[in-house]
């Protein structure tokens, strides 16, 4: 299928464009996967766990957060269900992966899935039901991922339009509600931070992150990213996004979601890289809603989640499941 450009695109000769927006060949090339030393679950150590609020380092609590349990929606690539995993209960069919556009994402809750089919559908399904919640949705774009709201009841998506800031759209799950929330440069695999204000979103044209706030409608370009084509998760107040970093000479890829690749954490605001002091190969990183920072680092048998606090500090490890071995996350729910 002929996949059109979405959009003008500023000239420039040395921006790339994703493929879904320009095709080229794809990106990721396959990460060697490395053993990690500890892969066992160990208990969460003392007493630090935190979300600082917009515009400060992050802050401590009292208590020490509740242990990461494992529960994760992962998939793989190609003609597969997306699979919810609970400890002492396996893997749970939440949806059947679309072999194309590639346009989902899995809600927070890690009950619901959301997938926008070549007709420009948004469907919202939950392994046993199935609802057609929009229509006309900008269809055959990979990176043009439809996002879940931080509570799992809404669903923000991107409507066809032939803009250089693409008009951004959120409706509830159940299809009513639909209202245009702004207009957003960075629509490329959105990010929806657990403060429900802000969104992060890569450039089409690989050379610019984006941050979002839902409540002015103002988009800010991300300080510290040159070229990334992917944004995996953001911090609860939207300052530290989790990105996929490019070189200049590496292709733009053609939009899927990774299943695997190396994180790097920016702060927005100081354009600062924030150390991820885990060792290891490192193949992803997610954002809890409290602020912890969960690293994947890939295994031999298994791979491992190490839970890190807002300073850094380890504070759990936790073993995947091994039929997760080689499949990506879409979400790690509790």
């Amino acid at each position: 299928m002929k996949r059109t450009a979405l959009g003008p695109v500023t000239p420039a000769s040395k921006r790339r464009v994703l493929s879904g927006l320009v095709l080229v060949p794809v990106v990721l090339t396959p990460l060697l996967l490395t053993p990690d030393a500890a892969l066992a679950r160990t208990a969460p150590t003392s007493g630090v766990g935190g979300a600082g609020a917009a515009g400060t380092a992050g802050g401590s609590t009292s208590a020490a957060p509740k242990p990461l349990e494992g529960v994760a929606v992962y998939y793989k690539e190609g003609n597969n269900p997306i699979r919810r995993y609970e400890p002492g209960k396996g893997f749970i069919k939440i949806a059947n992966a679309p072999v194309f556009p590639h346009q989902f994402s899995a809600s927070p809750d890690g009950a619901k899935f959301a997938w926008i089919t070549e007709d420009g559908r948004l469907h919202v399904g939950d392994g046993s039901t199935e609802k057609v919640v929009a229509k006309g949705a900008a269809a055959g774009f990979p990176c043009l991922t439809p996002v879940w709201s931080p509570d799992s009841a809404q669903v923000a998506y991107f409507p066809k339009s032939n803009a250089d800031q693409l008009p951004l759209m959120v409706v509830n799950a159940d299809g009513t509600g639909a209202r245009k929330a702004g207009k957003v440069p960075g629509a490329c695999h959105l990010a929806w931070s657990a403060d429900g204000r802000h969104l992060a979103g890569a450039s089409g044209s690989t050379d610019r992150v984006y941050v979002f706030d839902m409540r002015t409608g103002a988009s800010v370009p991300a300080k510290g990213i040159k070229l990334a084509n992917h944004v995996q998760s953001l911090s609860p107040d939207g300052r530290k996004v989790v990105v996929h970093t490019l070189s200049p000479e590496d292709p733009s890829g053609d939009g899927l979601w990774p299943e695997m690749f190396r994180p790097t954490v920016v702060d927005t605001v100081t354009g600062k890289q924030v150390p991820i002091s885990v060792k290891g190969l490192k193949i992803g990183a997610f954002y809890l809603a409290d602020g912890r920072l969960v690293v994947r680092v890939a295994g031999r048998t298994h791979n491992t989640l190490v839970v890190l606090d807002s300073s850094g500090k380890e504070l759990q490890r936790l073993a995947e499941p091994a039929q997760a071995r080689d499949q990506g996350i879409l979400q790690i729910v509790r």
